[in-house]
């Protein structure tokens, strides 16, 4: 079964709308230069209304790590997405000192050469997303699909970003098979505003292919 996730929350109807959907995963961007970025003083209280099927996932770029711990225990978060050029060490020390939380490593794929080393990260996710020169995801372009497949042999479950869309994550689905897609500008009016019909479609277009 697909999990599905749904990136860049900034605000609190956007989250109501995404826990009425039933969605696995709601993803909070605390990069600085995101257009999809929010305060963890907002997040906190988004994600104190969320179910407990829902986890709320913080997403860093590059951050450091008292911050990255800081964040995550005043959001409450057992789960971040590291979508920098975050370093194994990096993740094994944040793993160190924080035992609870889970990682989700981010990756932006080019070519097949961006497959070398995803292997030596030790952690519990990965996600893959466009490469864009100067964009850390959000870009709405997809990537070679086929380099998602290969990456499944590094033994860790895959989230597939970049591009998603109602009209083409059933084709992702069938062609990857991963763990869990993971879409934000696919299901946007504009960076700081979800559209309800869209992810509606996204979601349902899914749900159809569980069946």
């Amino acid at each position: 079964m697909v999990r599905i996730k749904i990136c860049g929350i900034t605000n609190e109807k956007d989250a109501l709308w995404v826990i009425n959907l039933g969605v696995d995963y709601i993803g909070f961007n605390f990069y600085k230069d995101s257009p999809r970025k929010i305060s963890p003083k907002l997040a906190a209280q988004i994600i104190g209304k969320l179910p407990s099927f829902t986890q709320p996932v913080g997403v860093f770029v590059n951050e450091e790590m008292k911050a990255v711990k800081m964040i995550a225990e005043k959001c409450r978060l057992n789960l971040v997405q590291l979508h920098g050029e975050e370093t194994p060490e990096y993740c094994r020390e944040l793993q160190t000192q924080s035992p609870r939380l889970k990682i989700v490593k981010a990756f932006r794929i080019r070519d097949k050469e961006n497959l070398d080393g995803i292997g030596n990260y030790s952690v519990d996710y990965y996600l893959l997303d466009s490469y864009v020169p100067g964009i850390e995801g959000g870009t709405g372009e997809i990537f070679n699909w086929d380099l998602a497949v290969e990456a499944k042999q590094f033994g860790k479950p895959v989230f597939l970003a970049g591009g998603l869309t109602p009209d083409n994550v059933t084709q992702a689905i069938e062609k990857v098979d991963p763990y869990g897609v993971d879409v934000a500008s696919g299901v946007e009016r504009t960076p700081r505003r979800k559209d309800y019909n869209l992810m509606r479609e996204f979601i349902s277009r899914i749900r159809a292919k569980r069946l």
